[in-house]
């Protein structure tokens, strides 16, 4: 019985965890990812994408570096297939991450539907135990804040684009960059991620000025294939 109700407790997120938690806990993360939605409003507007196209791109899709590589390749003048293709590998991520959560979602398979458009990097981290499990509120409370500070900033970011001026004058066009940047330096932990890293940013440096745009992006996945070890 108490372990029982120890389980039990833990389910409901008590202890410290919960929706409540993971509410408090993304304050400082759901400011970030509003100015990076503003700036993705900004660019998506600024390029030509309207102002409906990002601010729905952000409702149904919830996954920043992905949008970002759409909205610059097809920007630049890419293809619709390169920008896809780039968007879904970049997106790739997410189905490790996805099995890693997958046991704390209960429901019917459409509810449990719903609580996964809510699994990004930030919730997963918020709610990671550290021992290999996950509190199932706190993860749905720190996806539901870092929704909703995404889809505020890209709005915001498209109907006031307008006020804030160039992108380019307020360096927002750094913040594609800067994001991948981001998602990358926590990686490089091992001398294979290191190669993989290099060779990345070698086949996309000479691509860059014979390819179309997207196409570098793409072909630079090819250097994962340096932590492929024949078992």
């Amino acid at each position: 019985m108490p372990q029982a109700r120890t389980r039990r407790s833990v389910e409901q997120g008590q202890g410290g965890g919960g929706f409540a938690y993971g509410l408090r806990a993304s304050v400082p993360l759901c400011v970030a990812v509003g100015a990076f939605g503003v700036s993705f409003g900004v660019l998506a507007r600024s390029n030509g994408f309207g102002l409906v196209a990002p601010i729905v791109m952000s409702l149904t899709a919830f996954t920043g570096a992905s949008q970002f590589a759409v909205v610059a390749i097809l920007g630049d003048g890419g293809g619709l297939g390169a920008a896809v293709t780039a968007a879904v590998l970049l997106a790739a991520r997410y189905i490790p991450i996805g099995f890693s959560v997958a046991p704390v979602l209960r429901g019917p398979v459409l509810s449990r539907f719903f609580q996964s458009q809510l699994i990004i990097d930030e919730s997963w981290a918020v709610a990671n135990r550290g021992d290999g499990t996950f509190d199932r509120g706190a993860l749905l409370g720190a996806g539901s804040a870092i929704y909703v500070s995404w889809v505020a900033g890209t709005a915001l970011g498209v109907l006031g684009g307008d006020a804030l001026g160039d992108p380019e004058t307020l360096g927002l066009d750094a913040a594609f960059p800067a994001l991948f940047l981001a998602l990358l330096v926590p990686q490089i932990r091992s001398r294979t991620a290191v190669a993989a890293a290099i060779g990345g940013a070698v086949i996309a440096g000479v691509l860059i000025p014979v390819a179309r745009p997207g196409i570098p992006i793409i072909v630079a996945a090819l250097a994962c294939l340096a932590g492929w070890r024949r078992k």
